[in-house]
Parts: C-alpha cells; sequence; structure tokens
C-alpha cells in the first residue's frame, strides 16, 4: 500500500514538474515572440518610434498576435510581457494582459501586434494595479511614428501611455481606449517560480532571468541608446 502510495506520489510530481516546464517554455517563447517585435521595430527607424519618445519611456509593454475579430461586437485578447525603466537600466520581465471590445461592422478577424510606452512616471506606476482601463485610468493616444517625429500636440503631450501597432512590417499609431491591462500573476509566478510580486519586478528588484536577458537588452537600446543619435 505504501509504495503505491508512493509511486502515485512520484508519477505525479513528474507530471506538475512536466507541466511546470511546459509552462516555462510558453513563456519563453512569448518573451521571444515581444523581443522579434521590438527587434524589427529598430530595423525600420524611420517608421517606428520616434527618438524623443524613446528617451522619455517609462515602461514598455509588447504584446505579440494581439486578436481582434468577430461580427458585429468585436472582442480583443492578447498576452504580453512588460520592463520598466529603473535607476539602474530596465526591469526583468513581468507579464500582462490585454482585453477590451470594440463595436461596429466587422467581419472576420485579426492578429496584430501591439507596443505601449508609458510616458510618464504616474503611467508607469499605474502598470502596478491589478487591473488599468486605458482612456479611463490613465490617457492614452496613438503614439505619432517616425526617427524625427514627436508629441508635440496637446493630447500626445499629455497622453500617460501612447500606443503603436503593426501591420504587414509598418508601425502606425493605434486606438486603445477602452481597453484593459492586468497583470497575469499565474504566468509571473510560473516563470519566476515564487510569488515574486509585480512591484519588485517593475521597480528593478528581480533580476532577469537568462531567457528575457536579450528582451530587456533590446528594450535598453531601443528606448535609451537609439535616442542619443
Amino acid at each position: 500500500m505504501i509504495r503505491k502510495f508512493v509511486q502515485l506520489l512520484c508519477v505525479t510530481s513528474a507530471l506538475a514538474l512536466s507541466a511546470s516546464a511546459a509552462d516555462v517554455q510558453k513563456l519563453d517563447e512569448r518573451i521571444e515572440a515581444a523581443h522579434m517585435v521590438l527587434h524589427e521595430l529598430m530595423a525600420t527607424p524611420d517608421k517606428g518610434i520616434p527618438e524623443d519618445i524613446a528617451a522619455k519611456a517609462t515602461c514598455v509593454a509588447v504584446v505579440r498576435g494581439f486578436k481582434k475579430g468577430a461580427f458585429v461586437v468585436g472582442a480583443q485578447y492578447g498576452q504580453g510581457v512588460v520592463s520598466c525603466r529603473t535607476g539602474h537600466g530596465w526591469s526583468a520581465a513581468a507579464f500582462i494582459q490585454l482585453t477590451g471590445a470594440s463595436f461596429g461592422f466587422q467581419i472576420g478577424g485579426e492578429s496584430t501586434d501591439l507596443v505601449l510606452v508609458a510616458m510618464t512616471h504616474d503611467a508607469g506606476e499605474r502598470l502596478l494595479h491589478d487591473k488599468l482601463k486605458l482612456g479611463g485610468d490613465a490617457s492614452v493616444a496613438a503614439g505619432p511614428v517616425g526617427r524625427n517625429g514627436s508629441a508635440s500636440t496637446t493630447e500626445l503631450a499629455n497622453a500617460g501611455f501612447l500606443s503603436y501597432s503593426r501591420n504587414k512590417g509598418i508601425f502606425a499609431g493605434v486606438d486603445l481606449s477602452g481597453d484593459v491591462v492586468n497583470q497575469n500573476m499565474d504566468d509571473t509566478r510560473a516563470y519566476y517560480g515564487a510569488d515574486v510580486s509585480y512591484e519588485a519586478i517593475l521597480h528593478g528588484g528581480v533580476l532577469a532571468k537568462p531567457s528575457s536577458a536579450h528582451f530587456v537588452r533590446t528594450v535598453s537600446e531601443l528606448f535609451h541608446a537609439q535616442a542619443r543619435h
């Protein structure tokens, strides 16, 4: 009886470890996807995020394959990663969900890549909330594009967040008003193997894991070094 119990315990533990490894692999792939979005953004500076905006960014969230579709009422959903500027560089990656709904005549569906840039300290801190409604809890505007573009209009200058989408390799500003950013604590816990707080991660209190180091490095290059050109 005891032997059977031990065997069952071993099998259960092995299955749990296997599931955990699969979860981490999935999250590694999500980070890699976000890294590729930023890498491609860096490759098109004349159509990407302007340098003065990059220099002022306090947090950067990337959602690869944000899905929008349906008929008449459109549902939107995506999973992504975020990093914030700290006193000693950019933070390790944390995980988010972006959800929303749009109304109008829609048939079919589409998938796009999104980049959400926090432009103020307050906007960055609001990402620490469990839920952040864009356009409600914090203002959001479609960001300008191009190396020499700027947030010179009153709307852009006062926006807490600037948003960008990529379609067929071209980045452009996008309206995300009404969408909600949620912390994904389950994925954050699975990735770090413990209940690490969002605040600790995004304030720089957690070291980046090797699998996310290239993402953090690309954020640093795009939102700091490039701005000095």
